[in-house]
């Protein structure tokens, strides 16, 4: 097969899956997403298995034909009587017919015929059968191979090639006993689709169980993160170190002048580890983008967000559902007061007039004016729901670069966290963080995740920040570092911080619209992908969050 060229072919189990759902055929062959999931892996290990009791009539077989278009590789190829073979092992059971007999699944059948069809077209020997073994129910059902099937074949290449040469990605399917078992749901989110056209329908949750690998955060400056094997190395200043297995790590997060070596960034790299720097004051600096392919969906997002009445539209959405929520936690905030407070209540009185207004601003300035009298009347509110046990953090209001206060600079440490999580859950969907709909690119801070991050802020910094201080865990002296009049977290202090952070990330919250139950840290993965569901005409349930 030398100077073969993959791309003027299709793989087989590219057929299995535009035989299954040409959303899926769609998602994994022209935007080249791919998604491991349980029975993925089960399969895996049924075919090393195989592999393994099987040996010596076992052939793992690659074949490729440019003329026919097709490339694979065949489980296992056996001579009976003389004549060649073909075998498919699946995990599952067979399909039944009407009088209950074992029969293939319509994408198993298609599978095992294309591999029957390159067989003979490159043995240039008769292919008279090909064989699924379904271990499930201990099942052999033989497919028949001949001339209409050959034509089959070649009908499904043909429409294969249709589809990815197409820039619009097809619909869900209708069969929803499809979804439950599809690797990709979590990436095509079916049910969430459906709820938009049919609000009285509850969806099921497809969307994938909680990340429970560690963010690991390197601290001290000067460490240094290399690589040993598969896993990673820490050695921190004072020579001791720490080694993590890479498989349990979803970020490396470089804090002030610690230090990856290249052997670390492409370990990283393979395993889809997020890597992000934070400076020693506490700003976000950067992240490393590892996006492969996904070309499809950028294209998508270049010409959604270059349409200015929708970007205009998603931009009101935001503000809305940043304003109901921060209006919201002052409410519960008040209703916890011993004392009631004139001017709170009259800073959520007046949110509320200004959200009334939100819906009818005409242009992306008009919108950052309310936004800004929103955030002013936010801040000037949660103000006053600082314990005064607390009078060393104290606030006036809302300062940024540098913090000159303790309750500014937790909050600014919190917003650089946030933004580096907004913009991972950003470059694992696949999109373009320096293209927004509201937000205007400046330093390090990408636009798109700019956005994104008002929906959370209220949710994972605000509330955590204001609860920690209400609840004395700050030292306001050891916490700390003072300058003039700037504030920074100390080492101890970051360190604090991030296991708040990162223990509030893990908690379980309910989507008010959706109804189901995920963490934090999945939320913000769907919320992006919500969005591009958006601009797909599949969606309208981005920026729904509500504060109960």
């Amino acid at each position: 097969m030398h100077g073969f060229d993959n791309s003027d072919t299709l793989r087989v189990c590219a057929l299995h899956a535009m035989a299954y759902c040409p959303r899926l055929f769609y998602l994994e062959e022209v935007e080249e997403l791919y998604v491991q999931n349980r029975s993925v892996f089960e399969g895996r290990r049924l075919h090393a298995e195989l592999e393994r009791l099987e040996d010596g009539e076992w052939e793992d077989l690659f074949v490729a034909d440019e003329t026919l278009g097709l490339r694979g590789r065949v489980d296992a190829l056996r001579l009976r009587s003389g004549e060649l073979i073909p075998y498919e092992h699946k995990k599952g059971r067979s399909c039944r017919d009407e009088r209950k007999q074992p029969r293939a699944w319509e994408s198993d059948r298609l599978q095992i015929l294309a591999y029957c069809c390159l067989l003979e077209t490159v043995s240039e020997r008769p292919i008279r059968e090909g064989r699924i073994r379904y271990h499930g129910d201990n099942t052999l059902v033989k497919v028949p191979f001949d001339g209409e099937a050959r034509k089959a074949v070649e009908g499904a290449v043909e429409r294969a090639r249709s589809l990815r040469e197409s820039s619009e990605r097809p619909p869900v399917a209708d069969n929803e006993k499809l979804c439950q078992n599809c690797s990709l749901s979590p990436v095509c989110l079916p049910e969430e689709t459906r709820f938009v056209a049919d609000a009285d329908r509850r969806p099921q949750r497809l969307f994938p169980a909680d990340d429970d690998r560690q963010v690991l955060h390197v601290l001290e400056s000067g460490s240094r993160v290399g690589r040993t094997g598969e896993r990673l190395k820490v050695t921190k200043r004072d020579r001791s170190v720490e080694l993590v297995a890479v498989r349990q790590v979803s970020q490396v997060v470089l804090h002030g002048f610690s230090q990856i070596s290249t052997q670390a960034l492409h370990l990283c790299q393979a395993q889809d580890v997020g890597i992000h720097w934070i400076s020693g004051g506490g700003r976000y600096v950067g992240s490393l983008d590892f996006r492969r392919g996904s070309i499809q969906r950028r294209r998508r997002q270049y010409e959604a967000l270059g349409d200015r009445a929708m970007c205009l539209e998603l931009a009101k959405r935001l503000v809305a559902c940043r304003g109901r929520g921060q209006r919201q936690f002052l409410m519960r905030g008040k209703r916890g007061l011993k004392v009631k407070s004139e001017p709170l209540e009259s800073v959520v009185r007046q949110m509320k007039v200004q959200l009334a207004n939100v819906g009818s601003a005409s242009s992306p300035e008009t919108l950052l004016g309310m936004e800004g009298n929103l955030a002013a009347l936010y801040f000037s509110g949660l103000s006053r729901l600082v314990s005064p046990d607390a009078p060393l953090l104290q606030f006036e209001n809302r300062n940024r670069r540098p913090p000159k206060d303790r309750f500014n600079a937790l909050l600014s440490f919190g917003y650089a966290l946030l933004l580096k999580d907004v913009t991972q859950a950003i470059l694992s969907v696949g999109l373009e963080p320096s293209l927004g709909f509201y937000h205007r690119p400046r330093t390090q801070a990408s636009p798109l995740a700019l956005d994104l991050m008002e929906i959370f802020r209220v949710l994972l910094v605000d509330m955590p920040v204001l609860a920690s201080v209400n609840r004395g865990q700050w030292d306001a002296t050891t916490d700390f570092d003072l300058c003039d009049n700037r504030v920074w977290l100390s080492d101890r202090g970051r360190r604090k911080f991030v296991e708040i952070y990162e223990r509030r990330k893990a908690e379980s919250w309910k989507h008010p619209v959706l109804q189901y139950s995920l963490t934090y840290r999945r939320l913000l993965e769907l919320e992006v992908r919500l969005l591009e569901k958006e601009w797909s005409g599949e969606s309208d349930v981005f920026a729904r969050l509500t504060i109960r």
